[in-house]
C-alpha cells in the first residue's frame, strides 16, 4: 500500500519510543525503572476531576462544542492571561486544542507555506522540527552552547535568518534542559524578532514549574510591540497534572487565531468536551495543588541533581524549571566504550534497567534525557542503577 513521502520522512518521537520500549520490558516481568515521559506523576487535583464528572452527568459533556473550545474556557484563558502575564486579549484572540502539542501543529499549519523557515534553538523539543515539516517548512536549527546555558543569541539568529524566516521558537523554561531565558535575554530577542516582522512562538508551558528562586518572564510581556509579535502556546498538562486530558491553548492575534480556527474545525472539529470543563476548573479554581507539585519537583531536583553530576564523566548544568536533567555524557559514553548515544541509552535499559531518552531526538546526540517527574524512591534507585552500568562498562573495559 502507498505511504505519502510525508509519512515516510516522518521521524518518530524519541520520548514516546523510549516509553513504549520500557513498558514492553516491563511487560515480559523485568523491573524497569522509567525516566522517559514528560508528565507529573501527580494524579489530578480531585475538583478538577469533579467538574469533569458533573460535566458527564449534567450532560454538558455529551454534545460538540465550538472549534475554538467553549466560551466560558475561552473567557478563562484571557482572565489566565491577565493574572499571569498581566496582559489584555480578546477572546477572539484565544483557541482552545487538543493539548499544547496540536496547538503547536495547527499553527505551523496556519502560517507557513512551502520553503518557509522557522529558526529553531538547540536542544529543541522532539516534535519542533517535525511539525515545520509536515507544514512544509524548513526547520532552521541554532546551537543552544553548553556554556550559555543552552541558550541561544540574537547574534546566532542574525546569522540564521534569510528572506525566508517567517518565525523562531522560544521554549522557556526548556524542555529538555529547564534552563530560564532571562529578561534582558529574551528582551534583545523580542526586538529583533519585531524589527525584523519574525513571528515569536513562545512555548510557556512549564512557566509555572520554576525552582530555587529563579523567575519566568514570558516574553510576550516585554512590550506591546513584542506581545503583537508573539503566539503564546501553552496549556494544563504539566502545571496541573492533566497530560491526559489533552488541552491546550493559543494566545495571540485574531488573524492566525482565526486561521487555527478553522483547520481544527475540518482536523479535530473540537477539543473533548468533559476536558475543556475539567480545564476551565483548573485554570478557575484552586490553584494550591500547582504549588504543592511545584514543591515536590524542585526537592527532587536539588535531591537528585548532584547525584546524577557524580556519575563518572558527567557534564551538568542545574536546571532552572521544567523537571527534567539533561547531562552531557560524552566523556561517560567514552569511559564505558560507547560512541553511540542510541546504543548506550539502549544498553542501559536492557542490562540496567533503566529507561532514559537519547539526546539524539533532541538535536543533542552527546546527552540523555533525565525526567525527574517520578517518586524519589524510583529516582534515587534508578541514580544507583546507572551508576552501577557505568562502573561495570568501565571495569569491562
Amino acid at each position: 500500500m502507498k505511504l505519502s513521502q510525508r509519512a515516510q520522512k516522518l521521524e518518530p518521537s524519541v520520548t514516546l519510543a523510549a516509553a513504549a520500549k520500557a513498558k514492553a520490558l516491563k511487560a515480559k516481568g523485568v523491573d524497569v525503572l522509567s525516566l522517559t515521559v514528560g508528565e507529573p506523576d501527580f494524579t489530578t487535583p480531585q475538583n478538577i476531576k469533579d467538574a469533569a464528572i458533573t460535566a458527564i452527568t449534567s450532560g454538558q459533556a455529551s454534545f460538540y462544542t465550538q472549534s475554538a473550545g467553549i466560551p466560558e474556557l475561552r473567557q478563562e484563558i484571557v482572565a489566565y492571561m491577565k493574572k499571569y502575564y498581566h496582559l489584555d486579549y480578546a477572546v477572539e484572540e484565544t483557541i482552545v486544542t487538543d493539548g499544547a502539542k496540536y496547538a503547536l501543529y495547527n499553527l505551523f499549519q496556519a502560517i507557513l507555506d512551502k520553503g518557509d523557515e522557522v529558526i529553531i534553538p538547540v536542544p529543541y523539543w522532539v516534535s519542533y522540527g517535525e511539525q515545520v515539516k509536515l507544514a512544509e517548512g524548513v526547520p532552521v536549527y541554532v546551537d543552544g552552547l553548553f556554556e550559555n546555558d543552552f541558550k541561544v543569541t540574537v547574534e546566532q539568529l542574525e546569522k540564521a535568518k534569510t528572506k525566508q524566516t517567517v518565525a523562531v521558537i522560544i521554549n522557556s523554561p526548556s524542555n529538555p534542559t529547564g534552563m530560564i531565558y532571562t529578561k534582558e535575554e529574551l528582551t534583545a530577542i523580542g526586538n529583533w524578532a519585531v524589527e525584523n516582522d519574525i513571528l515569536i512562538v513562545a512555548d510557556d508551558i512549564y512557566g509555572r514549574l520554576v525552582y530555587d528562586g529563579n523567575q519566568f518572564t514570558p516574553i510576550a510581556t516585554l512590550s506591546k510591540a513584542i506581545a503583537k509579535q508573539t503566539i503564546v502556546i501553552n496549556g494544563v498538562s504539566k502545571t496541573y497534572a492533566m497530560t491526559g486530558w489533552r488541552i491546550g491553548f493559543a494566545v495571540g492575534d485574531a488573524k492566525i487565531i482565526k486561521a487555527m480556527t478553522n483547520i481544527a474545525s475540518q482536523s479535530t472539529s473540537n477539543p473533548t468536551a468533559a476536558s475543556q470543563y475539567a480545564a476551565l476548573e483548573a485554570l478557575r479554581g484552586d490553584q494550591t495543588s500547582v504549588e504543592k507539585m511545584r514543591v515536590a519537583f524542585e526537592e527532587r531536583l536539588n535531591k537528585l541533581y548532584p547525584l546524577v553530576a557524580a556519575i563518572p564523566g558527567v557534564e551538568l548544568k542545574k536546571p532552572q524549571g521544567a523537571f527534567y536533567l539533561f547531562p552531557n555524557i560524552k566523556k561517560t559514553m567514552e569511559m564505558c566504550g560507547y560512541n553511540d548515544v542510541n546504543v548506550f541509552v539502549e544498553d542501559l535499559l536492557e542490562e540496567g534497567h533503566v529507561a532514559l531518552v537519547t539526546g539524539a531526538g533532541f538535536g543533542a546526540p552527546e546527552n540523555v534525557r533525565i525526567s525527574y517527574a517520578a517518586s524519589w524512591e524510583l529516582l534515587e534507585e534508578a541514580v544507583r542503577r546507572i551508576h552501577k552500568f557505568v562502573e561495570n562498562k568501565r571495569n569491562k573495559d
